[in-house]
């Protein structure tokens, strides 16, 4: 393994890891999200280039335009938190109830 394949592999276990431990704000995990996407959009642009595939050259693009739309979405649930409840964390929300 390559030391570059290694550090984008260890930038998702991370993201990974601060998304299953640290889960008290949604902020904290929004940002782990955006982080695995981030390493996963970088780890398939490099391997298009590296195997000269002009056939996988949009899947980059395809996976930036869906992190996207998911740190919309997320921030958008945020900010409805934010002023329903009045904080972000995690351990507030009840989804039983209405």
């Amino acid at each position: 393994m390559t030391p570059v394949h290694f550090s984008f592999t260890s930038a998702f276990i991370l993201g990974l890891m601060g998304l299953t431990f640290h889960r008290t704000h949604l902020l904290s995990a929004l940002l782990c999200l955006e982080g695995m996407m981030l390493s996963l959009f970088i780890a398939l642009a490099l391997w298009a280039l590296q195997f000269e595939a002009t056939s996988f050259s949009t899947t980059p693009l395809l996976l930036l335009a869906f992190s996207a739309c998911e740190a919309s979405t997320g921030l958008a649930l945020l900010v409805a938190t934010a002023r329903t409840h009045g904080t972000d964390r995690l351990q507030n929300l009840n989804l039983l109830q209405c």
